[in-house]
């Protein structure tokens, strides 16, 4: 449901809103993408060495900041929609370290 209510404030909110909303919501899905490697690896030893580097350098390598700057503009914040290499490996990490969805509460502040 977090989605269909994200779609719903963003479509009344300004570009800069949408924007941080929609960085929260690409925000939560990394954290919870740890989450399930938190739990395939403890039930199952699905991770090898260095998936978790894999797994981290793949959420800095999709971080808006890094995008931006790859295509040689410079970092606007403002424009980010899926948050920063930082922010992306921060979450990811989360919910890595946690195994709780409800860490991964990225509207929260």
């Amino acid at each position: 449901g977090t989605l269909s209510q994200a779609r719903a404030v963003q479509s009344q909110s300004s570009q800069l809103e949408s924007n941080r909303i929609q960085v929260k919501v690409e925000l939560q899905a990394d954290c919870y993408a740890g989450v399930w490697a938190y739990y395939a690896n403890r039930d199952r030893q699905m991770l090898e060495a260095g998936d978790v580097e894999e797994g981290m350098a793949a959420a800095a390598a999709v971080g808006d900041d890094h995008l931006q700057r790859q295509a040689g503009r410079r970092v606007v914040p403002e424009a980010f929609t899926h948050g920063s290499s930082a922010q992306r490996k921060q979450w990811l990490n989360v919910g890595l370290q946690s195994g709780s969805v409800e860490a991964c509460n990225t509207f929260n502040g």
